[in-house]
């Protein structure tokens, strides 16, 4: 048997070029290191004031709420957007054109961004904001490793050695050579 499922919270924004950095690896190491990993939407202006993600932060909250499995390629589509293409991700039509490359349908994707200025949605990303002030974070991204009952932050994406070495895995590069590995 296999070693026990461990969980792995990234919180991250959009807005960080070094989110998406940690994004990819984890993404890539998540079946190579058999970790639960749970990503997180975290709006860096509740750290780092005046960011200005945060309507592309609530929308992809809107998204872990209601389709969390689209979570990680809308996430991804909304970086490529920003750090690829240079194209404005707080206007409605970039993060809707975003959920549609992503997958999403127009009406799904319209739906969600109608929900955006919903209490449950704010409340939900200020709350995983304050997740991640509690547990030290100063930016993002910060990951949170829970290993044997302890829990571990650990902030940036150049750290994914000291990652692996807390969970008793082989670091191999930012892309493993492996074949269950996927961007």
């Amino acid at each position: 048997m296999g070693p026990l499922l461990r969980t792995v919270e990234l919180f991250y924004d959009v807005l960080s070029p070094y989110s998406w950095l940690g994004f990819e690896v984890l993404c890539r190491y998540q079946n190579i290191w058999n970790i639960n990993l749970q990503l997180r939407p975290s709006l860096i202006g509740g750290i780092m004031k005046d960011s200005g993600s945060l309507s592309a932060m609530r929308f992809l909250t809107a998204v872990s709420l209601e389709h969390p499995d689209m979570l990680e390629k809308v996430s991804r589509e909304l970086w490529m957007r920003i750090w690829s293409k240079d194209e404005d991700i707080t206007e409605p039509q970039s993060i809707l054109a975003a959920a549609e490359k992503a997958g999403m349908s127009a009406e799904q994707a319209q739906g969600l961004l109608e929900k955006i200025s919903t209490p449950k949605v704010k409340n939900q990303l200020k709350e995983t904001t304050e997740a991640a002030c509690r547990y030290g974070a100063f930016g993002l991204p910060i990951t949170v490793a829970h290993v044997d009952g302890q829990t571990h932050m650990i902030f940036g994406s150049d750290r994914m050695e000291l990652l692996a070495y807390l969970l008793g895995e082989k670091w191999m590069g930012p892309v493993p050579p492996a074949v269950n590995a996927r961007l």
